[in-house]
């Protein structure tokens, strides 16, 4: 077994969670700069009044906005043939709704672009990633207004053109699918939806507090369905030989038990959570199983028009890429012990073991899941842009850090690829999150470290920002430089 010649190898990151330099050069506020940072035992929470007091994880992250290059170095060492990061919307228009965009941002992803191309390092670049400017929220109420898919196009239409030559993979919404998991958060991050009694809340909100209202989710929803869309199409007209992806948050789950009414419900949770928005931008319309969800949820369909359904069916994507983490199991018993993943919370799975934040690893469900949306979705490459461990780091006091548990967890997910690989399915790349220590998305913590480097950074705001290497740095320099061959 063996993975395919010119195989992309690599990591991930969001500008939200690693840049920093959150007003630098011109950065308008956007969503992430309004969120506190939690732990395990509390829960994140949302402020959108700049309080001096009050930690703001985003503000500064992991300072990669002054460190990239020498960043980048680090990840070409590891033998890197793509880097998948984010721009900043608020970078480039930091109201949204700019009349022109900012130069200094513009220049600022240039020279990113730039740097990774002379280590022969692929940008794989997604143009929102949790990322929307704050103006848009508090104006438009995100996507739930049609002008913002004009606003969005005019970003895409300035990326595209300024960087045609420079970047040729591209994915429009970093897993989309959160809207579809019945929580504010989805709203949050993913749509820029809100309350407005939460939009001016003068004090922290946690975010199970947060409103949500179904009807605007899924009207927000579709909007982001046509601006992906007609940025797929607007890609292709402006650069050559490109690939642009969706990007889906696979939460593969299996039935608790055989019992009928576990495998139904856990065939429907995976339709509305993993199979809906994939339908929608691989074959370019809605499936049919949704719209009785739309009925038994008092969902009105009537925003779906006949334009729409034109554009959604000729901005069909080129690559289904997707983040893997762990599995979970569904279950009509309200008796069932539960256990956290990524935006969720499901029955727990008996025979898996568990990270330090109670996600359940399971490595042969990356194989399962690969062979499946290959399955279902035939004709297209598939690439894995999520995958990695959250986990408590200690460094030595010699500096070094011992991450075995990582590598084994990484080691087993990538020898599942290799078998789903040797089972016909047309994977193409494989990026791990967080291949530099970086600011949790769900918790707001520093201490929930993922990366094959570690950043001096802590939840109390100190640390100097210093990069050092870990055991699981030199691993997977191995696993990069054989094309996934040497991975013990």
């Amino acid at each position: 077994m063996s993975f395919p010649k010119g195989f992309l190898w690599g990591g991930a990151v969001a500008a939200n969670q690693c840049e920093g330099a959150y007003l630098e050069d011109g950065k308008g506020l956007s969503v992430p700069d309004m969120l506190l940072g939690g732990d395990a035992q509390r829960p994140r929470t949302f402020l959108p009044v700049m309080d001096p007091k009050a930690f703001y994880p985003s503000h500064e992250a992991s300072d990669c906005y002054h460190h990239y290059r020498d960043d980048i170095r680090l990840f070409a060492e590891m033998g890197w043939k793509v880097f998948r990061l984010s721009i900043n919307w608020a970078r480039i228009y930091p109201n949204g709704d700019d009349e022109e965009p900012n130069e200094a941002g513009l220049k600022y992803y240039e020279d990113i672009f730039d740097e990774c191309r002379s280590y022969g390092i692929e940008p794989l670049v997604t143009l929102c990633h949790y990322e929307i400017p704050w103006n848009i929220v508090v104006k438009y109420e995100g996507f739930s207004d049609r002008r913002v898919i004009d606003l969005f196009l005019k970003y895409c239409r300035t990326v595209f053109t300024r960087y045609k030559d420079k970047v040729k993979y591209w994915l429009t919404f970093n897993e989309i699918n959160i809207a579809c998991m019945d929580s504010p958060i989805g709203d949050l991050y993913g749509l820029g939806v809100m309350d407005p009694e939460d939009i001016h809340a003068s004090e922290p909100i946690p975010f199970s507090r947060l409103k949500h209202d179904k009807q605007r989710t899924f009207e927000a929803l579709h909007n982001e369905f046509v601006a992906s869309a007609l940025a797929v199409k607007l890609a292709h007209e402006i650069i050559p030989d490109v690939m642009v992806g969706n990007m889906i948050c696979h939460i593969t789950n299996y039935p608790l038990t055989p019992k009928p009414e576990d495998v139904l419900a856990c065939m429907q949770q995976d339709d509305l959570r993993n199979n809906f928005c994939a339908d929608v931008q691989v074959r370019g319309e809605y499936p049919s199983y949704i719209f009785r969800y739309f009925r038994e949820n008092g969902i009105d369909p009537s925003f779906i028009t006949e334009e729409d359904q034109k554009i959604l069916k000729e901005g069909t994507v080129d690559m289904y890429t997707f983040s893997y983490y762990s599995s979970g199991c569904v279950t009509v018993s309200k008796d069932a012990e539960s256990a956290s993943g990524n935006m969720t919370v499901g029955a727990k799975n008996p025979y898996l073991k568990s990270s330090d934040w109670g996600w359940q690893m399971d490595p042969e469900g990356l194989r399962y899941t690969l062979n499946t949306v290959h399955g279902r979705y035939p004709d297209l490459p598939l690439m894995v842009v999520e995958n990695g461990l959250g986990a408590y780091d200690k460094v030595e006091a010699d500096g070094s850090i011992h991450d075995d548990y990582r590598i084994d967890y990484l080691r087993q997910h990538i020898r599942a690829l290799k078998e789903a690989v040797e089972d016909g399915v047309p994977v193409i790349g494989y990026t791990t999150w967080g291949p530099i220590d970086l600011v949790s998305a769900g918790t707001g913590q520093y201490a929930k470290r993922y990366g094959f480097i570690y950043v001096d950074r802590h939840d109390d705001g100190t640390g100097d920002f210093h990069r050092s290497r870990k055991d699981s740095f030199w691993w997977y320099q191995k696993v990069c430089t054989s094309n996934g061959e040497v991975i013990e």
